[in-house]
C-alpha cells in the first residue's frame, strides 16, 4: 500500500512590478539603439575617415607587426585578433571590412595588401582561410605616432585593454577613399579624390585659414574615382561642395575601333565607379534581346589581369557606333549616377559637410597630432638631456661616486648619498645606479657631450614648434607635402562640363542618368556621299572628305595607318587614274579614289583582271584633318576579299549605272573599255578583261570619251590617244592592241587623263636596270610636263619620254598625274623630285635616295 505524502505550503513569492510606458521605454531603447549604431558602426569619423571596425583593423594589424616589409599572415587570424580583443560583433562583419580595405576598385588609396582572392565588382572574395593580408604602404602613414601620445585610447568592450579613438591619419582619408553606410534614419555616401589635389587643398587651407570654397575648388575640382571613367556635368559636384549634397554622372571611357576587318566596335575599357563588367553585359544582353538596344552584334568581357578592364562590343554593319555608344549610355550601366551625401562625425555628432568643411576637420585634427607628437618628444628629450647631464657629473669626479655606492649599506642609501654629495635628482641618481661599467671610459664622455649638444638643439627646434603658430603649421604643411609625395598618383578620372552631342542638355540633377529624355539618335549610318580610297600598299578605307578639296601635302607629312608604314605601290606596273584625286599622303600613294554613297557597292579591279564587289559600309570610315582624309584606321584588301597569290588590286570604280566606261591596260600592251552597265547585279566577282597567258593589268580607271588614254613602257615609251579611239567591248572580250611593245619590253604605267585637268597633269620616270625593284638600287628620275608629249595614234609605239644613264636599260616607275609630284621612299619618307625638266627625251637626274611611290 502506497504511503500518503503531503507537500509543504508554497510560501507567496514577494514580486515587484513596476510599471513603464511602453512608448517610453521603446523611444528610450531605440535611441540607444540608434546611437550605437551612429556612433560605433555605421558613419565615420571626419578627422581619420573610418568606421570603428576599420580602425580596429588597423590598429590591431599595425599592433601584430604586419607591416608592408613583414609577410603576410591569414586573414582569419587578422579577424580572431580583431574580434577578441576590439569588436565583439562577429567575424563576418570584421572580414567585409577588411576586404573592402583592400579592394583597389572600392578605394582610391587601399590601406590593407591582400593577397589571394579579395573579390570583384561581380563576385565576392574568398573565405578568410584562403586569404592572407597585411598592411598596404599608406596605412604606416594613418598609424604613425601612435605610440608617441598623439591621440586618446580609450578602454575596450570589457576594459581590459584600450583602443585610439581616432588614428592619427596623416593621409585625408575621408576624402580620398570616401565612404558609404546606412546607419538609423541617416546615411553617408562620399565620393573618393585625388591624394594630391586633397593634400594641396590642405596646404592652402593651412596657409589660408580664411580661404573660400572657390579657393579650395581650385586645388579639387571634382571626385577622382578608383576604376577612372569620366564626370559628366560638375554643377552637381559643386552644389555637393558647398552643401554636402548633390549628384553626378559617371560615364564608361570608350573608344571606337576596328573588331574585325569587316566591323567597326566600341572598346570600353573603364566603367563608371562600383559597376561591375558582368553586369553591363547582362544589361546589354537584356536590352538586345527586348529589341530596347539597336546595332549590337556581340559583347565579349575579354578583361584579365594582364590587360586590365577590356568588353568589347561589336556593332552591326550599317549602324553608327557613335550613335550605338550613345544609346548603351541611356540604357545601360555605362552611365550611372551617384549621389553625395557627406555625413561624418564630428566632436560624436553626425554632420552634414562640404568640402571646406572636410578638409578644415582634417587640418586641425593635424595641427593637434603635430602639436601633441611635439609636446611628447620635447618632454622626452628633456628627460635624456637631465640624464645625461646628471651623468656627466658624475663622470668628472667617478672616483669619489664610486666610493659614496661602496661605502653604501643598499641602494636606497646609496641613491640618497649621491643625491646629497652631487646634487642630483632622483632619476640621475637611479641612472647612475644602474649604469654599466663600461660607459665609464673617456669615449664615453665624449659621446655624451655629443649626445648633449644634439638634444639642446632638439629641444630648441621642438619648443619653437609648440611656441609658434606659423612654425607648426609650416611643419604641418611640410608633412602633408611629403605624404602625397611618397603616396600619390596621377588623377583617373576625367572631368567634363557636359556630355556633348545629343546629352549635352541634361543636367545632372536628381533622378541620375535615367530620368532625363534624350534626344533622337539615328543609329543607322545615313547613305551620305563618301569616297572610297585605295592605297598603294592596298588598303581600303572611306571618308566623307571629298580629296579634291584637300590642300598639297607638304614635304614631310607624316600621315600614317594604324601605324603600318604606306609606301610602295609594289613592282613596275603599278598606276591609277590621273586624276585631281592622285595626290600623296606621306606613308603612303593613293592608287584609287572612287566618289560613292556610304550603301552603295563599289568595285574593285585586280591584276587577275577581275571585278570584286566590296560594300563602302564594310571599310572602316576615317576621320578628316583638317579638310584632307587623314588614312588612320585602313584595312588591307585581303581581309576583304580572297585573292590569288600574286594577285593585287589596282583600283576602286564605281558601279552606279550613270558611270563612264572603265578603261583596263595590260603589261602585254592591250586596252580595253568596259561599259559601266554591264554589272552583274547578282555576283560577288566577275571578269573585266580576258587575259591571255601571262599578261597581267597594270592600271584601271574611268575613261569617258572626252579623256585620253596613256601608256608608258619599260623602253620609256609614252603613247596617249582618245579613248573614243577604244570602242566598249563586252566583260568577256579580250580587249585590243593599245600600244606597239619591242621584244622584251612590258608596260610599267596605264591610267586615264581626264580632259579637266589634262594641262596640269605632270610625267614622271624613273630610269634603272632590269631586274631592279622599285625603291632599291640606284638611277635616275626626271619630272616632264604631260604637254610636252604628242598624241599618236592606237597601236603604235608612242614617243620617248627618259634618256637612259650609263647603267640603266629600263624605266622601274612610272607615274603620270596632276602636279607638283611628289615621291616617297620605302619607308615613307618624303624624296625630293628635280625641277620640271622640259626636254621630252632628256636623260634623269641621279636619285638622292630610291623612291617606292609616286602620287
Amino acid at each position: 500500500m502506497a504511503r500518503k505524502t503531503t507537500a509543504p505550503p508554497v510560501e507567496p513569492f514577494d514580486e515587484k512590478i513596476v510599471d513603464i510606458d511602453v512608448a517610453s521605454e521603446m523611444e528610450s531603447s531605440f535611441l540607444e539603439y540608434a546611437y550605437s549604431v551612429i556612433y560605433a558602426r555605421a558613419l565615420p569619423d571626419a578627422r581619420d575617415g573610418l568606421k570603428p571596425v576599420q580602425r580596429r583593423i588597423l590598429y590591431m594589424m599595425a599592433d601584430m607587426g604586419l607591416r608592408p616589409d613583414r609577410p603576410y599572415v591569414k586573414s582569419s587570424r587578422v579577424i580572431g585578433e580583431v574580434m577578441g580583443k576590439l569588436h565583439p560583433h562577429g567575424d563576418q562583419a570584421i572580414y567585409d571590412a577588411l576586404v573592402r580595405l583592400a579592394q583597389d576598385f572600392s578605394l582610391r588609396l587601399p590601406l590593407v595588401d591582400g593577397h589571394g582572392n579579395f573579390g570583384s565588382l561581380d563576385d565576392g572574395p574568398a573565405a578568410p582561410r584562403y586569404t592572407e593580408a597585411r598592411l598596404a604602404p599608406p596605412s604606416t602613414a594613418m598609424t604613425a605616432g601612435l605610440d608617441e601620445d598623439v591621440v586618446d585610447f580609450v578602454p575596450n568592450y570589457d576594459n581590459k585593454l584600450t583602443q585610439p579613438e581616432v588614428l592619427p591619419s596623416a593621409i585625408p582619408n575621408l576624402l580620398v577613399n570616401g565612404a558609404s553606410g546606412i546607419a538609423v534614419g541617416m546615411a553617408t555616401n562620399m565620393a573618393p579624390h585625388n591624394l594630391v589635389e586633397v593634400v594641396a587643398a590642405g596646404q592652402h587651407l593651412l596657409a589660408n585659414p580664411a580661404a573660400t570654397l572657390e579657393d579650395v575648388m581650385r586645388f579639387v575640382p571634382g571626385p577622382d574615382l578608383p576604376t577612372g571613367g569620366k564626370i559628366v556635368g560638375l554643377d552637381g559636384i559643386r552644389d555637393a561642395y558647398r552643401s554636402g549634397r548633390g549628384t553626378f554622372r559617371t560615364r564608361a571611357t570608350a573608344r571606337i575601333e576596328n573588331i574585325t576587318p569587316r566591323r567597326r566596335g566600341i572598346t570600353i575599357t573603364e566603367l563608371p565607379y562600383l559597376v561591375g563588367p558582368e553586369k553591363v553585359v547582362e544589361k546589354i544582353a537584356d536590352g538586345v534581346k527586348a529589341k530596347k538596344i539597336q546595332g549590337v552584334a556581340n559583347v565579349q568581357d575579354l578583361t584579365d589581369r594582364t590587360h586590365g578592364m577590356r568588353l568589347v562590343v561589336e556593332v552591326k554593319t550599317g549602324f553608327d557606333p557613335e550613335a550605338v555608344l550613345e544609346q548603351l549610355y541611356r540604357t545601360t550601366p555605362l552611365e550611372d549616377s551617384f549621389g553625395i551625401n557627406n555625413v561624418a562625425l564630428v566632436g560624436g555628432q553626425p554632420r552634414t559637410l562640404g568640402l571646406l568643411e572636410l578638409l578644415r576637420v582634417w587640418v586641425e585634427h593635424r595641427i593637434e597630432v603635430v602639436r601633441r607628437r611635439t609636446a611628447y618628444r620635447l618632454g622626452k628629450r628633456k628627460e635624456r638631456l637631465h640624464l645625461v647631464e646628471g651623468l656627466l657629473l658624475a663622470i668628472v669626479d667617478i672616483d669619489e661616486v664610486i666610493q659614496v655606492i661602496r661605502s653604501s649599506d643598499d641602494a636606497g642609501i646609496a641613491r640618497a648619498r649621491l643625491m646629497d654629495v652631487f646634487d642630483l635628482s632622483e632619476p640621475q641618481a637611479t641612472y647612475i645606479l644602474d649604469l654599466q661599467l663600461r660607459r665609464l671610459t673617456k669615449f664615453s664622455r665624449i659621446e655624451l657631450e655629443k649626445e648633449q649638444s644634439e638634444l639642446e638643439k632638439e629641444i630648441a627646434a621642438l619648443e619653437e614648434i609648440l611656441g609658434s603658430d606659423a612654425v607648426l603649421r609650416r611643419v604641418v604643411s611640410t608633412e602633408m607635402g611629403d605624404v602625397a609625395a611618397t603616396y600619390g598618383t596621377p588623377r583617373r578620372t576625367v572631368l567634363l562640363d557636359s556630355a556633348g552631342g545629343a546629352t549635352t542638355s541634361a543636367a545632372a540633377a536628381p533622378g541620375g542618368a535615367r530620368g532625363r529624355k534624350p534626344a533622337e539618335i539615328s543609329l543607322e549610318i545615313a547613305d551620305a556621299p563618301t569616297h572610297v580610297l585605295l592605297s598603294a600598299t592596298g588598303l581600303l578605307a572611306r571618308t566623307a572628305v571629298a580629296p579634291a578639296a584637300a590642300p598639297t601635302a607638304s614635304e614631310g607629312d607624316q600621315l600614317d595607318l594604324d601605324g603600318v608604314a604606306l609606301g610602295a605601290p609594289g613592282a613596275p606596273g603599278a598606276s591609277g587614274a590621273v586624276s585631281r584625286h592622285g595626290r600623296r599622303h606621306a606613308h603612303d600613294a593613293l592608287r584609287g579614289d572612287v566618289m560613292t554613297t556610304s550603301r552603295s557597292d563599289i568595285g574593285l579591279v585586280t591584276t587577275a583582271g577581275r571585278m570584286l564587289r566590296v560594300s563602302a559600309l564594310e571599310l572602316p570610315s576615317i576621320p578628316p584633318t583638317d579638310g584632307a582624309p587623314s588614312l588612320s584606321g585602313g584595312i588591307p584588301v585581303s581581309e576583304l576579299v580572297e585573292l590569288a597569290p600574286g594577285e593585287e588590286a589596282l583600283a576602286v570604280v564605281s558601279l552606279a549605272d550613270d558611270a563612264p566606261t572603265l578603261a583596263l591596260g595590260t603589261a602585254g600592251g592591250v586596252v580595253k573599255r568596259v561599259a559601266a552597265s554591264d554589272v552583274p547585279s547578282n555576283k560577288d566577282e566577275w571578269t573585266v578583261i580576258g587575259l591571255k597567258d601571262g599578261d597581267s593589268v597594270v592600271g584601271a580607271a574611268p575613261a569617258g570619251d572626252d579623256d585620253e588614254v596613256v601608256f608608258i613602257s619599260s623602253d620609256s615609251s609614252l603613247l596617249h590617244y582618245a579613248a573614243s579611239a577604244v570602242r566598249p567591248q563586252g566583260r568577256a572580250g579580250g580587249g585590243i592592241a593599245g600600244i606597239s611593245l619591242a621584244a622584251g619590253q612590258t608596260v610599267v604605267f596605264f591610267g586615264v587623263a581626264r580632259a579637266a585637268v589634262r594641262p596640269e597633269l605632270t610625267v614622271v620616270t624613273v630610269g634603272g636596270s632590269a631586274g631592279q625593284l622599285p625603291g632599291v638600287g640606284g638611277g635616275s628620275v626626271k619630272v616632264t610636263p604631260y604637254e610636252l608629249y604628242p598624241g599618236k595614234g592606237r597601236a603604235t609605239g608612242g614617243v620617248r619620254s627618259h634618256r637612259f644613264l650609263k647603267g640603266e636599260d629600263r624605266l622601274v616607275l612610272a607615274w603620270v598625274g596632276e602636279g607638283p609630284a611628289r615621291a616617297v621612299g620605302g619607308a615613307g619618307q618624303p624624296v625630293e623630285l628635280p625641277a620640271p625638266d622640259h626636254r621630252r627625251d632628256g636623260s634623269g637626274t641621279p636619285l638622292a635616295a630610291p623612291i617606292s611611290a609616286i602620287g
